[in-house]
């Protein structure tokens, strides 16, 4: 039998957070502003810092015809793949409204992440974060320890 053990770090509070990440998390927060959830009523917003400091923003997008919607790390990714890829995240943050637990990415998120950090050649740190905790994973990959490949 094997065995997979997954070690990350949870913070009770984004005070405990060093200042890049605690403005990071706060950016996830405000990203949570421009979801479009009228269906789900799950607004969910990404933040990630790239190696030069810019931090870019993204949230989740739905749509009448489901589920054809997008979630906000796919959003904030794909955006950065399509206008920053020379410029790799170090850590990406993600929060949601209501925020009474950590935000989790879903599987297809997971995903995309994975292939995000294969791609950029460097690893990534990953935020996921509730109103008040936030739990911290590194690299990225240990989000899906049997990622799809080609």
């Amino acid at each position: 039998m094997e065995k997979f053990i997954l070690n990350y770090r949870r913070y009770a509070s984004a005070a405990e957070l060093a200042a890049a990440d605690s403005e990071l998390v706060a950016r996830a927060k405000e990203a949570c502003g421009s979801a479009y959830a009228p269906y789900s009523g799950f607004r969910v917003g990404a933040a990630a810092r790239l190696r030069s400091g810019q931090i870019l923003t993204g949230s989740n997008q739905e749509s009448e015809v489901f589920p054809s919607g997008i979630c906000a790390e796919r959003s904030l990714l794909f955006h950065w793949q399509a206008h920053h890829a020379d410029d790799p995240i170090e850590t990406l943050a993600v929060a949601s409204v209501p925020g009474e637990r950590e935000c989790y990415p879903c599987g297809g998120c997971r995903q995309v992440i994975v292939d995000t950090e294969k791609r950029q050649g460097a690893p990534m740190r990953v935020l996921m974060c509730s109103s008040t905790s936030v739990a911290e994973i590194a690299p990225a990959r240990l989000l899906l320890p049997f990622t799809f490949e080609l």
